[in-house]
Order: structure tokens, then sequence, then C-alpha cells
């Protein structure tokens, strides 16, 4: 008489099915596993032992496969962890990534906590930086900007979620969504990858157009730039995410655009990851 798989047989087997598509198999084998049993992870070890019924093999074998055919884990979930907030995620926006909460961290740091200042965050994607900043700085008016119906929809449903309900949000591109309003802070963490960058097709299932703006990666952080100081409040600050060797340009079109007090911060990978700056003409 054949025994039945058990859960400890099941995602070994997903994990070494998984070892060549992903960084972390037996980590995704475990959260996948979790998201059908409806269980959180630590109760994988304690039923073990435990075999699954036919149904949930076959959503797990589906979830599986879809992995190993590249898409994230966090869609295939639905959620995504920020700033320690639980946001829904979908192809509709890109997936929050760790080095994104030094953007936030920075920007939390450089307004007065209980003053009634306004910020902008441009590119709000699944909303992560303008809910870290609703739920850390509550008397802060928060504007929330995305160029995509589908991903307002998902920053929308996560504001909801987490009862954070005083964001605005617009649809636009870039400060075509907020005329003639001015701000005491714009964050930004806009697409900076080249088209040209192998790395692309390693995201593939991400939306590109929250990934590359374009040949030199730079096209997005450029506008934003140059059309910053227009919606600033005089000592207004941009804080700014970009890639890894941007750091410099970004700096340099800062400084030629009127900012001063420019700083590059390092991700908690220690790579340089966000540029910010005050900008002191009007």
């Amino acid at each position: 008489m054949s025994t039945q798989a058990t859960i400890a047989d099941i995602v070994k087997s997903a994990a070494l099915r998984l070892d060549a598509h992903s960084d972390s198999p037996r980590l995704d084998a475990e959260i996948l596993l979790s998201t059908v049993l409806g269980l959180p992870r630590s109760a994988l070890i304690a039923r073990a032992n435990e075999p699954l019924e036919s149904y949930q093999q076959s959503a797990y074998a589906d979830l599986i496969r879809q992995r190993a055919g590249g898409t994230p884990v966090a869609y295939l979930t639905g959620r995504r962890e920020f700033w320690s907030l639980p946001l829904r995620v979908s192809p509709a926006v890109l997936i929050p990534r760790p080095e994104t909460e030094t953007l936030l961290e920075q920007a939390l740091a450089l307004l007065p906590r209980d003053e009634a200042c306004s910020v902008l965050d441009l590119g709000t994607g699944s909303g992560a930086i303008a809910l870290g900043l609703a739920h850390e700085r509550p008397r802060w008016a928060i504007t929330a900007v995305d160029l995509s119906p589908g991903a307002l929809e998902v920053a929308r449903h996560n504001a909801q979620a987490l009862q954070l309900p005083r964001i605005q949000w617009r649809l636009g591109s870039w400060f075509d969504a907020v005329p003639g309003e001015r701000f005491h802070l714009i964050a930004a963490n806009p697409p900076y990858v080249s088209a040209t960058d192998p790395a692309l097709k390693s995201l593939s299932a991400e939306p590109v157009m929250a990934l590359s703006p374009g040949p030199t990666g730079l096209e997005a952080l450029t506008a934003i730039i140059a059309q910053a100081p227009e919606h600033l409040h005089p000592q207004g600050w941009l804080a700014l995410e970009h890639g890894l060797t941007q750091a410099r340009e970004v700096a340099q079109m800062l400084e030629r655009h009127g900012f001063t007090s420019i700083r590059t911060f390092p991700d908690f990978s220690g790579r340089p990851r966000v540029t910010l700056g005050v900008h002191t003409q009007h």
C-alpha cells in the first residue's frame, strides 16, 4: 500500500523544482504552500507529517509551475510586506523592494513630525511610499500620483485595508496630475533601469513602464528634477530613488536645477540608492 505524500515531502520536491528558477527556492516553496493552506509558514513545521488533499496538491502544483515559469511569488500570493505594512500587489504594479524603504526612511526625516506638511509621492504604484508616510505621519497631507489606473486601484485598496483614507490619489504623468500645486517634500521612486539592461529580462513579469523609462534609464529622473522646483515650496525637498550607478549624475542634475545640501544614502546592502536635496532658488 503506497503512502500519501506529506507536507514535508511536497515542500522538498517543490524546492528542488524551483532550484534553477529562484534565489530562495525553499522559502518560495513554503510561502506558496502556506498560501494554499491558509496557514502561517511556522505551521508547516508542526504539520510536516500530515498529508495534503488532492485539490490542495493540485492548487499547489499550479503555483509552483507558475513560479518556475518566472512569475514572482508576490504576484502569486497577491501580497507583499513593506515597512511592516501588508500590501496587496498585482501585475499592475511593481513589487515593492526592501531597498525602497531607504527612500521612505529618509523622507520621514526631512520634515517636522507634528506639523501639517504637504508631501507628493510620484509614481506611487501599490502606494507603498504614500502609505508608509501616512502611517508614520498622521498630520502630513499626502498626495500620490500614478499614470496607471490599475496601479491606483491597487493603491486605493491598500489604503482602505490599512484604514489610511486621507491620501489624495491622482491619475496622470508626474506633475501633470498636480498643476499649480506646491509641496514641502516630493518623493519619487521612478523607473530607472536602462532599456538595454539585461536585468530587465528577469523582471519581465512586472510592468515595464514601472521599470524602464528609456535607453539611458535617466529619462524619468531628468524630467522630475527639471520640473520639481515649480512644485516645491521655498526650502522644499526632493528625494529620489535611483540605480546603483546613477548617484553622481542625479546629484549633478539636482545641483544644476538649484538644489543644495545634496546627499546620497545607501540602501540596507550598502549600495547608493537615494539622493536628495533642498531647493533654495525661487
